[in-house]
This record gives structure tokens, sequence and C-alpha cells, in this order.
């Protein structure tokens, strides 16, 4: 049976790739554009580079394009986000709301390692 799910892996490492790159894109148009809930009404310069970030690291992510250089990128930063923001509020992840950004951290990492999966951009290039 194990070799028979094998076959599925680049399929479920590209429905990973898209959903992550999607929740990913929804943090940076939350920043930017209030939607699908208001953020915040002024941003620090950092805050608008992690927006910019969202953007067009979840967009190229969703698209599975340059997936590895990117997602390499995006781990770093959720890696910062959370010992910046999150960690000096308390050691545990469920108490000081840094879930989301270890998710983030090691599903990107992931995807370093694996590559994009199915149904992305960089595999026409090759």
């Amino acid at each position: 049976m194990h070799f028979e799910l094998n076959r599925y892996q680049p399929y479920a490492i590209g429905a990973l790739r898209i959903v992550a790159g999607l929740l990913y894109l929804e943090h940076g148009t939350q920043k930017a554009f209030g939607f699908p809930i208001p953020g915040p009404e002024t941003l620090s310069g950092l805050a608008v580079a992690s927006t910019m970030l969202e953007l067009v690291g979840g967009a190229l992510l969703i698209l599975g394009l340059f997936t590895r250089p990117v997602a390499f990128v995006l781990s770093g930063h959720m890696a910062f986000a959370y010992f910046l923001g999150h960690f000096p509020k308390s050691f545990f992840p469920v108490a000081n709301g840094g879930d989301a950004s270890i998710l983030f951290c090691f599903a990107f990492l992931a995807l370093v390692t694996t590559g994009a999966g199915a149904f992305a951009l960089d595999n026409r290039r090759k």
C-alpha cells in the first residue's frame, strides 16, 4: 500500500503549496486591502515589508513559480515573525498566538526540500 500512495505525492505537495499560498496571500490582502476582514489602519515599515512578502510570495506559491527560493525566503520570514512578534509574549505557541507562524515556517521549509509538486509553473520551465 505504501508504494501505491507514493504516486499521489506530487499532488499532495501541490495541494499543500496552493493552500499554504492562498492562506499566506490572505494575510497580505487583509493588511493591504482590508479584505476579507479589516486590517490595521496604519502599517509600520516592517509591516509593509511583511505585507509585500505575503502578497508576492503567496501569489508565486499559488502559481508554483520559483517555488524553492520563494519558500526559503518565506520560511525565514515566518521564523523571524515568530521570534520577533510571538515568542516574547510566552514560551508556548498556544499562549502567544504563534501557531500559524510556526506551521507556515515548516510548511514552507518542506516546499524548499520537496519542490513545487504538481500543478506548478516550475514544472513547465524545465
